[in-house]
């Protein structure tokens, strides 16, 4: 991957921290690969705290304010340089930067130490954009050029659009890749019924806002389905896997960071349950 060009809108660090989140950590590890090989090709150094763990959401947005200021504050200290913290999660991103500053709200030192952090905190489909100038790289990359062409859906989880405007760098991206045509689903901007801990409390309603999210992806002809946020992918994954799969007309579930290196034809990339 070339290095930063007068069109890249943003300059290029040399170090950045990524946070992988909890569950790219334990159920789609290769999204994380993939978009750290993404910035690593780059050739920015990628710095990972071993330490790190979960941000704190779920606790959060099910009323456990206490144990989720326990699980932020645990995070706090893992990015002592001023360099960029990379997120592949937009949901997480949104936590991260909107929400650690208000639970340390009572305590100077603790609240000051999270806005550092939030002001540090990069959704990854904005640097893949702006940074890494990925939509520039597609045009130009021979190997993105022979791919075969595709149709693809874009799913952004709730806070994650709200919160972190993450539909438009990674709507932008997508378009910008050789042979992928993206279309354009009903009722884009509805829950898939993840909701962290609320497809858990509410199962039945849950189960039906994912069937009509599919039902709605598969209406448009998307043969594949590409989000920046894994806890969605995986709710759309095994409710698509439970409805037959590829076998049966079901979309391929994809995290953003894989399907730009599936598609970039960088070496190493692979299909993985979401990628």
């Amino acid at each position: 991957m070339p290095a930063a060009s007068p069109s890249s809108p943003s300059p290029r660090p040399a170090r950045v921290y990524f946070f992988a989140t909890c569950v790219v950590d334990v159920f789609a590890p290769q999204a994380g690969l993939d978009a750290i090989e993404l910035i690593r090709r780059a050739g920015i150094a990628v710095d990972f705290p071993e330490g790190q763990s979960c941000c704190g959401q779920p606790a959060y947005t099910s009323g456990y304010t206490a144990e989720a200021r326990q699980v932020a504050a645990a995070q706090l200290a893992l990015f002592p340089l001023d360099q960029p913290i990379v997120v592949p999660s937009g949901s997480c991103g949104g936590m991260m930067v909107h929400h650690w500053p208000l639970l340390f709200a009572d305590d100077a030192a603790l609240h000051a130490q999270a806005q550092a952090v939030a002001a540090r905190v990069v959704e990854f489909s904005h640097f893949a954009r702006d940074v890494l100038g990925l939509a520039e790289f597609a045009q130009a990359s021979q190997a993105a050029q022979a791919q075969r062409p595709v149709k693809v859906a874009l799913h952004t989880s709730c806070s994650a659009r709200r919160e972190m405007g993450v539909h438009l760098p990674s709507r932008a991206l997508l378009a910008a890749l050789p042979g992928v045509e993206v279309v354009q689903q009903a009722r884009e901007a509805e829950c898939c019924g993840f909701g962290g801990t609320f497809s858990a409390r509410h199962p039945a309603i849950s189960g039906a806002m994912v069937a009509d999210k599919l039902a709605s992806v598969r209406d448009a002809g998307a043969e594949v389905l590409v989000s920046a946020d894994c806890g969605c992918l995986l709710n759309l994954h095994h409710a698509a896997q439970k409805a037959g799969g590829c076998d049966a007309g079901q979309p391929r579930c994809v995290h953003l960071g894989s399907f730009l290196r599936e598609r970039l034809g960088l070496p190493g990339a692979a299909h993985h349950v979401t990628d």
